[in-house]
């Protein structure tokens, strides 16, 4: 298969700019019709993921859309029912989770690196379908998004956040790992998607080699999916500011006020 073309940098921004409106206008939609929506974002380590939700959250109300990234289980997290932990994150009415990894990892990490019995994994198998069934029969609207990237760039992804401090803190001694085991995700994933892909929870497949065509092709694909309408907002109207009434600030000498770094920059 040939290789798409990349998404020149203008193009790009302004077709995200214009999805990144329409995200805002459904946000208004959820949250006047009191509907609640989870989007899962999967897929290997260095897909893409983590860049894709910044782009779908960054202009929507942090009130009404929340990312939910969980860390490792606590003592007491792994004695529960292994969904538990999650159900507390499902959104209310009028919002909107956007999960950067989910249940599913137990079908992924957990199983490739031993952090589950084998018992505990096949019961999840089981057990996935009929609660993303119990979440979607409750009205909640479920979106499962798997972020696929080549081995190749993969580990050129990998290597470019080794060479860069700003970005060094997002390698994990299980990222290093997935180098080494990249077929062993490949056979988790496929039966995960064996057994978890319902209908009433599809998954969609997002290629991600390319950040800027994924994202584009992610963002649509999600409004496509919400049946929102456009919402009459009100207008807003910023009043006349009063009259003073005699107040006077305190003298500047009175308080600690932050050095003026940027006037060193001039």
């Amino acid at each position: 298969m040939a290789k798409a073309e990349r998404i020149p940098k203008k193009i790009y921004e302004r077709e995200l700019k214009k999805l990144q409106a329409k995200l805002v206008d459904m946000q208004a939609w959820v949250q006047d019709s009191g509907a609640r929506i989870v989007v899962i974002f999967e897929g290997r380590d260095a897909a893409g993921k983590g860049s894709t939700i910044k782009r779908v959250s960054e202009y929507l109300n942090p009130r009404v859309t929340r990312i939910v990234a969980l860390p490792t289980p606590t003592e007491r997290e792994k004695t529960q029912w292994y969904f538990q932990r999650y159900v507390a994150h499902l959104p209310a009415a009028g919002e909107i989770v956007l999960m950067d990894r989910s249940w599913y990892n137990r079908a992924g990490v957990e199983k490739v690196m031993g952090y589950c019995t084998n018992d505990e994994y096949q019961r999840f198998l089981r057990q996935a379908p009929i609660f993303e069934r119990m979440l979607v029969e409750d009205g909640i609207i479920l979106l499962k998004y798997w972020f696929s990237v080549s081995d190749v760039e993969q580990e050129k992804r990998f290597r470019s956040r080794a060479d860069d401090p700003m970005r060094r803190w997002k390698l994990s001694p299980n990222d290093m790992v997935s180098i080494t085991k990249w077929e062993d995700y490949s056979r988790a994933k496929d039966t995960m998607l064996i057994h978890t892909d319902i209908p009433e929870a599809r998954w969609f497949d997002v290629d991600n080699e390319d950040k800027r065509r994924g994202r584009l092709n992610m963002i649509h694909h999600l409004l496509s999916q919400v049946p929102y309408t456009d919402i009459e907002r009100p207008a807003i109207e910023i009043p006349d500011r009063p009259p003073s009434k005699g107040y006077e600030r305190p003298p500047l000498s009175q308080t600690r006020r932050v050095p003026d770094y940027a006037a060193t920059l001039l």
